[in-house]
């Protein structure tokens, strides 16, 4: 081989061809290196604590100065005036879009008021003044107990690890107002020294316990599902296991399908409530996201509740994952077309679609349990006999467990259809079967004429049917937010005033 010397010798233009070519390779690394100390730099910036503090810190504010650009985007779920089809991010009095759920919770509290949820934000606000919980003159006073504080605060894991978890259970709702105050946020679902995704309500580690799965050996995909987890699911009051507690238990024990958490509930012989009408022994499902949104297409291939509802955007140079926790219908550029590359309008109708045919069977099968209840009533009016009538308000128990399943998950048209529809079917088949059932009772006690659906076509009247005083709730209500939440206000200001946080 020729040396390089001779080769430019012979050939001068080769010599500037490989300054030029080693100018480019230099000037390239230079880029690549500045980027490198431009990222680290930012690397220290953004994860650099400008404050300790410790894992039981509730205040969302505190986590934010280590924090900024997931603390901004997560007070974004403040905001209200999002509207897609059928719900949003505002406020919507589900009562009065459909009057028939209150026939459906005729004697439950969900009977007096059922809002669509706002954003995080609103969790304590919400709470406190939704009908459901009552009036309460003082803390041992209100129809609620203490568990329904689980979801809503990350004052709830410091308060568990100050009293315990089964203390936590005891007692009613209203006697610890004072401690819970900030709403749902960081110290739910992250480590306060590694920032990793931890769980922090004992509820879903002790479902996966009873299953034989240790929930410590998730992967951070499955996390990015398993912390929504926490409260997005399906669960009970389980009075037996500490004397004393509403104990909070997920029906997780046979599975998680609305067959095996039904056969679990029928063989314990829970109940939620004795339907005021009916008689019936109801199940009502609270939000069972994650067992629906696990049978679904997007659960089959990967993608986790984040990847949607919280995905990943940049600023300033930095990906971080967006807090702002809403509808992918709302962010469909960083949802939806991170995979699916149809047109906004397109992947905005398929979820229309999807919707509309699951709310079409929905609302008919809500239809016949309103029937199913007002004919039960008229049946135990005749003179029916215990032992006649049990096994038609089974078949209303399962029927309307099945409406709520599908009803209360909120996006499970979408999530999973398929399940879903196959849902919706078989409710609207056990409640036909109640029907019939009801048919032979009226027969056998001489009634022959048609039992008139009641009139029920708005909520005012749906709630005096079935005997609820609204106007008498509501002033127990407008009295205590006047007289008990600032005093729980001005004691958790006062205990707050007392945290550590080191600068």
């Amino acid at each position: 081989m020729k040396p390089i010397q001779e080769s430019i010798g012979k050939k001068p233009m080769l010599g500037w061809v490989i300054f030029l070519v080693t100018l480019v390779v230099v000037f390239l690394l230079g880029l690549l290196a500045s980027s490198i100390m431009e990222r680290r730099a930012e690397s220290v910036f953004a994860y650099t604590p400008q404050v300790k503090h410790d894992q039981w810190e509730p205040r969302n504010e505190v986590w934010g100065e280590n924090f900024p650009r997931e603390f901004q985007s997560y007070y974004k779920t403040a905001d209200t005036t999002f509207r897609s089809k059928y719900n949003g991010s505002a406020m919507i009095d589900m009562l009065d879009v459909d009057p028939r759920l209150v026939v459906l919770w005729a004697g439950y509290g969900f009977s007096k008021e059922y809002n669509q949820g706002r954003g995080h934000y609103y969790a304590i606000d919400d709470v406190r003044n939704i009908l459901r919980t009552g009036g309460p003159k003082d803390e041992n006073d209100g129809p609620m107990p203490a568990t329904c504080w689980t979801c809503k605060s990350p004052d709830v894991p410091r308060l568990m690890n100050e009293i315990g978890v089964a203390e936590f259970y005891k007692g009613k709702w209203a006697g610890k107002g004072a401690e819970i105050v900030n709403p749902i946020g960081c110290a739910d679902c992250h480590d306060a020294e590694t920032m990793n995704l931890r769980i922090s309500r004992p509820a879903l580690i002790e479902a996966f316990d009873r299953q034989g799965k240790d929930i410590n050996k998730a992967t951070h995909q499955e996390m990015r599902s398993l912390v929504c987890a926490q409260c997005h699911v399906e669960y009970y009051f389980d009075k037996k296991r500490v004397e004393g507690a509403n104990y909070l238990t997920l029906p997780w024990d046979k599975g998680t399908s609305v067959e095996a958490m039904e056969e679990y509930y029928d063989e314990i012989e829970f109940s939620d409530w004795t339907h005021k009408l009916s008689k019936a022994p109801m199940l009502k499902a609270q939000h069972p996201g994650y067992e629906i949104y696990s049978k679904g297409i997007h659960a089959d291939r990967g993608v986790s509740c984040a990847d949607c509802h919280m995905p990943y955007k940049s600023e300033g140079g930095q990906k971080f994952t967006d807090h702002h926790i809403q509808s992918p219908l709302n962010n469909v550029a960083n949802s939806c077309q991170v995979c699916h590359r149809e047109e906004t309008d397109k992947l905005i109708q398929n979820v229309y679609t999807r919707q509309d045919q699951i709310i079409g069977n929905r609302d008919k099968l809500e239809e016949l349990l309103v029937r199913a209840h007002v004919e039960a009533a008229k049946a135990w009016e005749l003179g029916a006999a215990e032992d006649e009538m049990k096994s038609v308000l089974m078949d209303i128990r399962h029927a309307q467990w099945r409406w709520d399943y599908a009803a209360a998950s909120h996006g499970g048209s979408f999530h999973a259809p398929t399940e879903i529809g196959r849902v919706i079917s078989t409710g609207i088949v056990r409640a036909q079967d109640a029907r019939i059932s009801l048919a032979r009772i009226f027969a056998k006690y001489g009634f022959n004429e048609e039992l008139a659906y009641p009139d029920i076509a708005t909520k005012a009247k749906a709630q005096k049917f079935i005997g609820l005083d609204i106007d008498k709730l509501n002033q127990e209500k407008q009295e205590f937010l006047k007289t008990m939440v600032p005093e729980w206000e001005k004691k958790a200001k006062e205990r707050e005033n007392t945290y550590q946080v080191k600068m």
